[in-house]
């Protein structure tokens, strides 16, 4: 096939997709897999994202693009450890930014006694993304993922950027898109670390919600928690990609390729009803980075403290760590009372910090 005829081709993909027509897995695969690889100018990948995102992706669709993803764009770690291995990450794109929140529940997750091979990115939509609370706590975000496999190894928890993991296409659409596409919803689900049977994995809307878990279901995922978050008083549509302290949460839950759709609120896990103000984001990385220090150090009594252990209770309840939410809870503030949270990040420094990440830390 000559440029011109590809160029073509992928032109009229992209006509057909904006006009409502449904890509069958393995278009979806080929179409997601020249975006990745950089075969289409940059015009017609936009383009193409853009079509497909706003006429609805299907779940055959997203699964193939999974499947690229998965293929031609995800380096892989491995370890050795017996029992479940957990991630917590969410989409983004959610209408309320909050604290960031996924971070902090994978270290008190971790804390616990649960491996968690925690994923994520810079930011696309929000004030802060993992890796860029993760780089004011002075991870070396280009460090090679084998330190990442050693940390998790030996301690239980690693962090896997996003930048390191995918290889060539999400990392370098990452830097330049400014806008939702079907990424925000496979760029999740992605596997890095082999193991990962387990995952928390926050929606920026209910049906992505169902979108996420009916694909983790044709991957194997064993087991997922899919959380649309709420707030007392608002519309349904204002909602975040965690389990909410501000209101109830929507679960889409996924457990041995059974699924079930259910409402939580604050009071399931022993928790009183904030105001959303007390979880939202701060101005920026770094003071979004020190609220969460804050809370590894001890000061737990607060609604952020409340808010992270509710997410880690969820990562806990779906390994089989806790038998339920409110167990999960008391579990997380009894490792942040003893310190062990703050713990688990010092190890993280110990393995995948730069040279001065202690002293950088302390500054905050």
């Amino acid at each position: 096939m000559t440029l011109e005829t590809n160029l073509r081709e992928f032109g009229r993909l992209i006509c057909s997709v904006a006009a409502g027509q449904l890509m069958s897995r393995e278009l979806a695969c080929e179409a997601y897999r020249q975006v990745i690889l950089n075969e289409q100018p940059e015009l017609q990948q936009g383009a193409f994202l853009m079509a497909h995102i706003a006429r609805g992706p299907t779940t055959e669709e997203l699964s193939g693009a999974w499947d690229a993803l998965d293929r031609y764009d995800t380096a892989k770690v491995h370890v050795d450890l017996q029992g479940p291995v957990c991630d917590i990450v969410g989409t983004g794109s959610d209408p309320l930014k909050t604290v960031n929140c996924s971070t902090p529940a994978a270290l008190i997750a971790a804390a616990c006694g649960l491996p968690i091979a925690k994923k994520g990115a810079r930011l696309v939509t929000g004030v802060s993304g993992a890796s860029d609370i993760f780089e004011v706590f002075g991870i070396d975000l280009n460090a090679p993922l084998s330190l990442a496999e050693a940390c998790l190894a030996k301690h239980g928890f690693c962090y896997l950027p996003g930048e390191s993991f995918l290889k060539s296409g999400w990392a370098r659409l990452i830097q330049s898109m400014r806008f939702t596409s079907a990424f925000n919803i496979i760029g999740p689900l992605t596997r890095p670390c082999v193991q990962t049977d387990r995952i928390v994995i926050g929606a920026y809307s209910p049906l992505v919600c169902d979108q996420l878990i009916a694909v983790l279901k044709e991957i194997g995922m064993k087991a997922a928690l899919a959380p649309y978050g709420m707030v007392c008083g608002m519309e349904e549509s204002q909602g975040m990609d965690e389990f909410s302290l501000a209101g109830p949460t929507r679960v889409v839950e996924l457990r041995d390729s059974k699924t079930e759709v259910y409402e939580v609120t604050p009071e399931d896990f022993g928790l009183k009803v904030s105001n959303f103000s007390a979880i939202a984001s701060h101005a920026n990385a770094r003071e979004n980075a020190a609220a969460i220090l804050g809370v590894l150090s001890g000061r737990i009594d607060t609604p952020e403290a409340d808010f992270f252990c509710m997410n880690a209770a969820a990562a806990l309840y779906i390994s089989d760590f806790a038998s339920n939410y409110k167990e999960g809870v008391e579990m997380a503030k009894m490792a942040l009372a003893q310190g062990k949270a703050r713990e688990k990040l010092e190890q993280l420094l110990s393995i995948q910090g730069i040279a001065d990440a202690r002293s950088q830390m302390s500054d905050l």
